[in-house]
């Protein structure tokens, strides 16, 4: 084949080609009403999905509301069903008509090892600090300052006890304190 019949031959393809390659391009260009069609379909689809997870974030929220109000409303059952054994017994020991004193002394101890183990069983705890323990007082409330032969600012007795719930404290303990040298 000559160089002029190459051309030719070249000159020729290139409208084909044109028109294959333009043949795509203007498929995928819509006509104006048909890209208004698409667009609002699209929109329709984003606004109910929209729609469905703002619901289900409402619901979400509506459910936590609830599980806490039940949790506030019933926060204190298993406290409470934990006294009721402390209830009982000091009942029982007020059926007693004809207690001694040992009887009585006896009962009360039983009673107030219950009501201690229903504390503890709740998570409230005591605080009791021992004498020497530095004085906190996060957790101790300082009634008096004593001279003692202990370093200063470090318990030196306990008036009476305090307590914790969930490391948060209920009441302090009440003691007095060493006074510095």
């Amino acid at each position: 084949m000559s160089d002029t019949e190459k051309n030719q031959s070249n000159q020729e393809l290139k409208p084909e080609q044109a028109a294959a390659e333009a043949a795509p391009a203007a498929a995928e260009v819509l006509s104006p009403e048909a890209e208004i069609a698409g667009l609002k379909a699209k929109n329709g689809e984003l606004a109910e999905s929209y729609l469905r997870a703002k619901a289900e974030a409402e619901n979400a929220r509506r459910r936590a509301e609830e599980e806490i109000a039940k949790a506030r409303k019933f926060a204190v059952e298993a406290f409470a069903e934990s006294l009721l054994p402390v209830t009982d017994s000091l009942e029982a020991g007020l059926q007693i008509k004809d207690a001694t004193v040992e009887q009585i002394r006896t009962g009360t101890e039983a009673t107030l090892k219950q009501l201690k183990s229903a504390l503890e069983r709740n998570k409230v705890l005591e605080i009791a600090p021992a004498a020497g323990t530095k004085f906190d007082p996060h957790h101790h409330q300082a009634i008096s300052v004593v001279p003692a032969e202990q370093e200063p600012n470090t318990v030196v007795s306990v008036l009476q006890k305090g307590y914790s719930i969930a490391d948060r404290v209920l009441r302090p303990a009440l003691v007095t304190v060493s006074a510095p040298k």
